[in-house]
């Protein structure tokens, strides 16, 4: 499911495996436990978190064979990617997305809610897929998406015409911070500026309450689906 190292003063978080890393609530789950130990060893030094993923995807989105027709599914992987989201915005420590692959949909969320994305520029693409399989997307994907994008015309070409944007693209559209070749060299371009950040020895809840005011609307709208999201405000 995912792996959790240290390299230094880095954690590294990996989604294993070469399938699709469709977001279902074991890998969920898996993730907000290996988040669960960053928060404690963030507790106490500066560290930061880079989340990537092993082949062809970063990840292509909830699971929807696993959930299938059943809203009880469907209603408990979409509040456990809740709580990992607002896990994502309540860590004391800068998080950066190494996005080796497609991240669509869920998968989308799950990168843009770190604080910085590095894609590779040879393969892969972002893409809410949500107008081509006739789901409305919810409001608090919206907000995401929004605090994340500065630009209304690609939060619109993304939710509303569901474009596959590469790498170069996302970054000269502001939808991703920047574009690198190669699977390695992405995730050590986001090792190193998790290093950056690591030598400026930035007190963990100074940082945390930071992107908490950045991102307050995103969290606010997560608590009106679920009044119990597990973050710690």
């Amino acid at each position: 499911m995912c792996t959790l190292e240290k390299r230094g003063e880095v954690f590294i978080l990996t989604l294993t495996g070469s399938g699709e890393h469709r977001l279902n609530p074991t890998l969920l789950d898996a993730i907000r436990s290996a988040l669960n130990q960053v928060r404690a060893a963030a507790t106490s030094f500066s560290v930061a978190l880079i989340t990537t993923a092993h082949g062809k995807f970063f990840s292509n989105g909830y699971d929807l064979d696993w959930a299938g027709s059943d809203k009880v599914r469907g209603d408990l992987m979409t509040s456990k990617l809740r709580l990992v989201v607002a896990d994502f915005i309540t860590l004391p420590c800068p998080t950066i997305a190494a996005v080796t692959g497609h991240a669509s949909a869920a998968g989308f969320i799950l990168a843009r809610c770190h604080d910085y994305v590095v894609m590779r520029k040879d393969r892969g693409f972002v893409y809410m897929s949500e107008m081509d399989i006739a789901l409305v997307i919810p409001a608090w994907f919206h907000a995401l998406v929004k605090n994340k994008v500065g630009s209304a015309t690609a939060v619109r070409d993304l939710m509303l015409r569901a474009d596959k944007v590469t790498a170069a693209v996302a970054v000269e559209k502001g939808i991703i911070d920047l574009a690198v070749v190669g699977e390695e060299e992405t995730v050590e371009a986001a090792v190193r500026i998790g290093e950056e950040f690591v030598r400026r020895k930035w007190k963990g809840h100074v940082y945390a309450g930071n992107r908490v005011g950045l991102m307050w609307e995103v969290l606010e709208e997560i608590r009106k689906l679920d009044t119990s999201t597990g973050s710690r405000l």
